[in-house]
């Protein structure tokens, strides 16, 4: 498979491009940032781009890639709605769109978040903008759009992108696996989630944890 990933600046942007680049059934990978990786490998491709709500410029690179690997996204803390909207869905649905008409035959897989609401309502606003975000994908011309939902990820040792937060309390991980499995995965096991989401796909298009750990395994 062609890859695109975006979002490889972060934390599971970056171990997503980990695991395809140790991938033996990906043999080309674009990743599409605003700045550098300052990596290098063989399958490695860099487009830097400043303007992710402008792809004029560039949209003529994605054409012939089997698979997107949407990682980007934002924290909702201490933003507005109007501004987490246009960060979280406007965002998402100019890239994704752009693609869609680039490589109807794609598959496209969207990280989500846990508690995302499909209904769209709701106190919580950024559950209403990522459930509305899933529905939108899902209606575009797409060969599959796949949504993941994970809640607490164990980072994969050794990247340079890991929040602190998982850092400081990866020694609970054997605790939270036991007491809350349904809410627990390793990043690998993300990641191998996403890559076998396009070469395998799967029977639903939102996947809970315990999708994305099954998944992993195939």
């Amino acid at each position: 498979m062609k890859v695109i990933i975006t979002g490889a600046t972060g934390m599971v942007g970056e171990g997503v491009l980990h695991e395809c680049l140790h991938h033996k059934d990906i043999e080309e990978i674009l990743v599409v940032n605003r700045r550098s990786l300052g990596l290098q490998h063989p399958k490695l491709k860099e487009l830097i781009h400043a303007n992710f709500f402008d792809l004029s410029a560039v949209e003529n690179k994605f054409k012939g890639y089997d698979a997107c690997f949407f990682c980007l996204g934002v924290s909702s803390v201490g933003k507005n709605e109007p501004e987490y909207f246009r960060l979280t869905y406007s965002l998402t649905m100019e890239f994704a769109n752009v693609l869609s008409k680039q490589n109807p035959n794609m598959t496209f897989c969207y990280i989500s978040g846990a508690g995302a609401n499909s209904a769209e309502k709701g106190k919580s606003m950024w559950a209403r903008i990522k459930g509305k975000t899933e529905n939108d994908l899902q209606k575009l011309a797409f060969k599959r759009a796949y949504c993941f939902r994970p809640a607490f990820i164990r980072p994969t040792k050794g990247l340079k992108n890991t929040h602190k937060f998982y850092i400081y309390i990866d020694f609970l991980y054997p605790l939270f696996l036991l007491l809350f499995s349904k809410y627990v995965c390793t990043l690998k096991e993300l990641s191998l989630a996403i890559i076998n989401a396009a070469r395998i796909g799967y029977p639903i298009s939102v996947m809970e944890v315990r999708d994305i750990v099954k998944l992993s395994k195939q």
